[in-house]
């Protein structure tokens, strides 16, 4: 069967996106093994996944328009082989200090590949093709975050962890293969760059995800994590009231006027930040709740990438036959049972039970997900894509932020709430697994203004106009 060459762009593109989305999880069970090396306390080699997602947060506001100036082929070329270099630095790091830096610079590369590469897929496809194609671009942010620990660990444990970087070089060489063969260079003319919007929406970011990432890996007082998250809320808000007025911005709010853009950013981060605490809270309630070792956590993790990958095919018809309204009201519905019933799971539920509820939970993470980003731009024109673009990228990786540190602080609350009487960790594990069913279920309020045809522009039955406020 040929491919399209749309088709082989968002597969291009969907692999450069799981190998920058791969590398912010994979360190996480390696990061023993690479502490021995530097000779430091484990606890001290957070700085690298926190100084990784930072670097990504704060260059997502520039890659819409230096994709616009100097055309999206280059810089998306540009941005792997920047993270490839960046990978090879961190392999042979000595220091935390190296291995600090190269990860900023890896985080800088990724910041570019994520935006852009999804900017590549969505400003040439058309409406019709659009369902098709976000499923596959959505694959990476599905699958990336489960497997990444479990890749870590294997790799870090039978080959070394540099590897686990090293393995970018050739997935690299073919992406830039691939890159010059499938992407044209389309310039455009931009106005002059918006530097203090930069700044302020840059560093309000990525001030706001160091708060997270400092409350979710406690390396750092409480204090000093809620003041970087309040700073970083302080500079964003000063970012929206610069973008409103200055004369030619970084980024506009434009595509906000379209309501499915507008409730999938608003409603979808609310469910979004539950679906993103999965990879934290699961694995840590199998083995403190449940009393599974690492390795069995993460296998039974793997369930839950199963179901992801299987339900895959059927996600497009699935939204074809009930529409995008009645797919995400029912499916957060459901989502929100899962998350009670894993709250509800003991050390004698069998094996097989929780692997089955996990690939049943991965199927409705799946289905929500791909839904939602289809959703976001069903509606958007070309001409506000970028900008649209941006926006979603810079809360996707809010959101991820939020849903571990919403997780962890759920289940720290729940200890200091009702103290450890009976079975206080599995308890307080419920505990948080019923936040997050409440977190799934408020974001169908959102989805209730929705009108019936939303999104039905991009399905294949009956289409309507777009569904302006």
């Amino acid at each position: 069967m040929t491919l399209s060459r749309q088709t082989a762009t968002a597969l291009l593109v969907a692999a450069a996106l799981f190998m920058e989305i791969l590398d912010a999880t994979v360190i996480t069970t390696a990061i023993p093994v690479i502490a021995k090396d530097f000779g430091v306390p484990a606890t001290h080699l957070s700085v690298g996944v926190s100084a990784y997602l930072v670097a990504v947060t704060l260059f997502i506001p520039l890659s819409g328009y230096i994709a616009d100036k100097y055309g999206a082929k280059r810089i998306f070329m540009l941005a792997i082989c920047t993270f490839v270099m960046a990978s090879v630095l961190c392999g042979i790091s000595d220091s935390l200090a190296e291995f600090t830096l190269a990860r900023i610079l890896q985080g800088i590369g990724g910041a570019m590949m994520v935006p852009v590469g999804r900017l590549v897929v969505l400003r040439d496809a058309p409406k019709a093709q659009l369902v098709h194609l976000v499923a596959i671009i959505t694959w990476p942010a599905l699958s990336a975050p489960l497997l990444g620990p479990v890749l870590g660990g294997w790799i870090a444990t039978h080959w070394g962890w540099p590897w686990i970087f090293y393995i970018n070089v050739p997935l690299g060489l073919i992406a830039l293969l691939f890159t010059s063969r499938l992407l044209t260079n389309r310039p455009g003319s931009v106005g002059r760059f918006d530097t203090l919007g930069f700044v302020l929406s840059g560093g309000g970011f990525a001030l706001f995800m160091t708060g997270l990432e400092l409350l979710a890996s406690h390396t750092s007082s409480s204090v000093i994590a809620a003041l970087c998250c309040l700073t970083g809320l302080s500079l964003l808000a000063a970012a929206i009231f610069h973008l409103h007025r200055a004369p030619s911005p970084l980024l506009s709010f434009d595509a906000l006027a379209y309501r499915t853009f507008r409730i999938t950013l608003f409603g979808g981060s609310v469910v979004r930040i539950a679906l993103a605490s999965a990879p934290f809270l699961i694995p840590l309630m199998l083995q403190l709740g449940l009393g599974y070792s690492p390795i069995e956590a993460g296998t039974l993790l793997l369930w839950l990438f199963a179901g992801n990958l299987a339900v895959k095919p059927a996600t497009t018809w699935l939204m074809n036959a009930t529409g995008f309204k009645r797919l995400l009201i029912a499916n957060a519905i459901l989502i929100a049972l899962g998350y009670l019933v894993l709250g509800l799971l003991t050390p004698q539920t069998p094996y097989v039970v929780i692997a089955v509820l996990l690939f049943v939970c991965g199927m409705n993470r799946s289905i929500h997900l791909t839904a939602l980003n289809t959703l976001a731009f069903a509606d958007v024109p070309q001409n506000n894509m970028r900008d649209a673009n941006t926006l979603g990228a810079m809360l996707a990786q809010m959101n991820r932020g939020l849903g571990i540190t919403i997780g962890a602080l759920a289940v720290t609350l729940s200890g200091i709430l009702i103290g450890s009487t009976g079975d206080p960790a599995q308890l307080h594990f419920q505990i948080a697994m019923a936040v997050m069913a409440l977190f799934a279920l408020l974001s169908t309020v959102d989805c209730l203004l929705l009108p019936s045809n939303a999104g039905n522009a991009v399905l294949k039955k009956a289409r309507s106009g777009s569904q302006m406020s």
